[in-house]
């Protein structure tokens, strides 16, 4: 539903950054005898920072060339044409564009930023809640179902389960740097996806193993670093337990 919404907010903004500029602009013709054209190029800014906020990076710099463009076309002589007679007008439609890049690049990257921030608080969440159940339960199949439900929307997953055996020869696996060894190599995950049909995790502690969840991935979906590194925490969080539970019996 996310990426649906977010799909859709990004169609909406690109059509936006077609079409709000030129209504804009039109909407000041009948002002152009009372507005100073650098006034004018500041309402057609503020239309392009409202477009690079809702949308993407593209919509942005769409709505900064059609900005320019229908600036030129309705509110700088000879009107009606993309033509410029005098220099001011051509300095003041120079710097409508650069200023419109400029703060596309700068929402984009707030954007990014706010993304990475809001990431990162999620996998704090995730390990903090991790940690207070193994502490509190003394079972740890709890511990181990929390994991498989975590790690299918963590890792993009089509489905995740434990085994108590470990595979001979192993499956592609996540290790604990949140590389992807598959066939002694290391699989580009950040472009591809992990490989399938089967993936795995094992679960250790202290160097010894307690088993492992296996992972079945949906194909090409590339996974994020921070992602697969927050996966493997989850994993040992369940070596601990079950190392525990093995001393406790």
């Amino acid at each position: 539903m996310r990426e649906m919404l977010q799909t859709y907010r990004h169609r909406v903004a690109f059509l936006l950054a077609l079409v709000a500029p030129l209504g804009v602009a039109a909407v000041l013709v009948p002002f152009r005898g009372n507005f100073t054209n650098t006034a004018a190029a500041l309402v057609l800014v503020a239309s392009v920072v409202a477009i690079a906020v809702l949308g993407s990076r593209v919509s942005g710099f769409v709505a900064s060339v059609s900005a320019a463009l229908w600036f030129d076309f309705f509110l700088t002589r000879p009107f009606y044409q993309f033509a410029i007679s005098h220099r001011p007008d051509l300095e003041t439609t120079i710097a409508l564009f650069v200023v419109g890049v400029i703060v596309t690049e700068l929402a984009a990257r707030s954007r990014h930023h706010s993304l990475v921030s809001n990431e990162e608080s999620t996998y704090v969440s995730l390990i903090r809640d991790l940690t207070d159940l193994a502490a509190r339960s003394s079972k740890s199949a709890v511990v181990i179902e929390s994991v498989e439900r975590s790690l299918v929307p963590l890792l993009d997953l089509r489905s995740c389960r434990f085994d108590a055996t470990l595979a001979n020869p192993p499956l592609a696996r996540i290790v604990s740097s949140g590389a992807v060894l598959h066939v002694g190599l290391d699989w580009p995950v950040g472009d591809i996806g992990i490989p399938g049909p089967e993936a795995e995790i094992v679960a250790e502690w202290r160097g010894r193993p307690f088993g492992r969840f296996v992972l079945t991935p949906s194909t090409g979906q590339p996974v994020s670093l921070e992602r697969r590194v927050v996966a493997v925490l989850l994993v040992n969080v369940v070596g601990a337990s079950l190392a525990t539970e093995t001393r406790v019996s």
